[in-house]
């Protein structure tokens, strides 16, 4: 087989192939072998039919345009890797001679991985953000978990900003009662601005079992963007109290029996929290200092492709989120071509990274073991929300291991490049990096701990997680709000 590499660009190549028409023998007798299974001969059982037969009863040219087809990716696979050529995207073929009994030439036009050499990455000058945790932090943190272990006390005076009411809500248009703007036993924080404009407005002020009726325009179902007389009335007025911040509290809301202790761990953990952060930041601003000191020229082609997937993604989320493509160009405030040039400045640099991390593992020889691999299919079934064996069992079925594999090696790849960076923080402080990847580590385990250790339930009459999602605790109101959310969706006007 001869071959010819002509370099169209920095990033295509022309491979001109010629096969003599003897490498092509093991091709055209499958070729005969699987039309002699597709036809019938009279006299001749499925499968036995002679090549000679085949000949004289449908032509040889069937035959051979077969075993071309067959041959012709065999065969520029086999180009490629001769001539070190690494591909991106499916080749343009074209037969440029077919000479039965002597020879079979085609060439192959495709985009290419560019040529670049990769400059010195010891000692690359990198900074990152401070991990130092201040003692406001702490208490903002602390703050948090108080309002987490919060209670509601009824109020016996009108409700004010910030309480949490029971309300009944009714919308009226022309007269005429909206079947899907009714909801009853919903709970509402006053100066929230989660729902209805002008809603806060008409409850400042009123108290239990008082009624008021307000314009406002209807944010969904058959009325949206109509104007409708809403009338609310309040059920119950409830303030929120936060409990002492004292050793009591810090019994109740974690592990330790005081609150000095409850503080020391907090501060431990932001601070594992911080340089793990530090490890993230590191790696990706290394990468970014790398890529602004090479050029490398792009595949057109390629650029295109991923803008167009990137771009038939998002329309397939919103359209599964029931909006489309110019509704969200109207709510972000931007034009087609500016998304598009938004698409374009992220596929060049996502494709240039590519580029770089894939060269930087192979001239490091990094490679990936079945554990690491194994452990990497784990991670992302765990955020997929799958079985581990069952992503394993679709990878191998998509042929996509090897994609998995040069993910890891990419990581690895990253890994490396902060490492050998020289890291400081703002502060001008070295940053190791190795000890950062640690916290990282150890600040996930001591998550995955809190999550437990609060996982409880809240007290009677504490917000917990009922104030997160706008319920209020009181028997009997949790599954009235919730069976009306489809009415709260009619009236709310929460920007996503």
């Amino acid at each position: 087989m001869k071959i010819d590499v002509e370099e169209l660009s920095p990033t295509r190549v022309r491979l001109t192939i010629e096969v003599p028409f003897d490498e092509l023998k093991p091709s055209v007798d499958r070729a005969y072998r699987e039309v002699a299974r597709q036809v019938r001969v009279p006299g001749f059982r499925p499968g036995r039919v002679p090549p000679r037969v085949i000949d004289q009863r449908f032509g040889r040219g069937a035959v051979l345009e077969q075993a071309v087809q067959d041959a012709v990716p065999q065969l520029y696979g086999k180009a490629l890797e001769e001539n070190d050529v690494y591909a991106l995207g499916q080749p343009a073929v074209e037969i440029t001679k077919l000479d039965d009994g002597k020879e079979l030439a085609f060439t192959a036009e495709v985009d290419v991985r560019p040529k670049f050499d990769i400059p010195d990455i010891e000692g690359m000058p990198v900074t990152v953000d401070d991990a130092d945790v201040t003692p406001d932090q702490v208490e903002e943190y602390i703050g948090a978990l108080r309002e987490r272990f919060a209670s509601l006390k009824g109020a016996d005076r009108p409700a004010a900003a910030g309480d949490f009411v029971s309300i009944d809500l009714s919308a009226e248009v022309d007269g005429q009662p909206v079947e899907d703007a009714q909801v009853s036993g919903y709970s509402y924080e006053v100066g929230s601005g989660g729902m209805l404009e002008g809603l806060d407005e008409a409850l400042t002020g009123m108290s239990v079992d008082e009624s008021k009726t307000f314009s406002a325009v209807l944010a969904g179902g058959q009325h949206e963007g109509q104007t409708a007389d809403v009338t609310v009335k309040v059920n119950s007025v409830k303030v929120k109290e936060l409990p002492e911040l004292d050793d009591n509290f810090a019994q109740s809301a974690s592990e330790f029996d005081t609150l000095g202790e409850l503080r020391a761990t907090t501060r431990a953990q932001l601070e594992r929290m911080r340089r793990a952060a530090q490890a993230g930041q590191a790696r990706e601003r290394a990468l970014d200092a790398l890529l602004a000191r090479i050029d490398i020229p792009l595949p057109e082609d390629l650029i295109e492709r991923e803008v167009a997937s990137r771009r038939q993604a998002l329309t397939d989320r919103l359209e599964r989120q029931g909006n489309t493509l110019g509704e969200y160009l109207e709510a972000t405030s931007q034009s087609a071509e500016q998304l598009d040039e938004q698409f374009a400045a992220d596929a060049r640099r996502s494709a240039k990274a590519g580029f770089v991390l894939d060269k930087l593992a192979t001239q490091e020889e990094l490679s990936v073991g079945q554990e690491e691999l194994a452990a990497y299919v784990t991670e992302q079934a765990y955020r997929m929300g799958v079985p581990p064996d069952r992503l394993a069992k679709d990878l191998s079925e998509r042929g996509q291991f090897a994609a998995a594999a040069a993910d890891v090696l990419r990581g690895k790849a990253l890994t490396l490049l902060a490492e050998r960076a020289a890291v400081t923080d703002e502060s001008g402080r070295p940053v190791d990096i190795k000890a950062a990847e640690g916290a990282a580590e150890a600040a996930e385990g001591a998550a995955e701990a809190g999550e437990a250790s609060a996982g409880g339930e809240p007290e009677d009459g504490g917000t917990g997680d009922a104030e997160a999602a706008g319920g209020e605790p009181e028997d009997g109101e949790a599954g009235d709000a919730e069976a009306a959310g489809g009415a709260a969706g009619t009236l709310a006007d929460e920007a996503e």
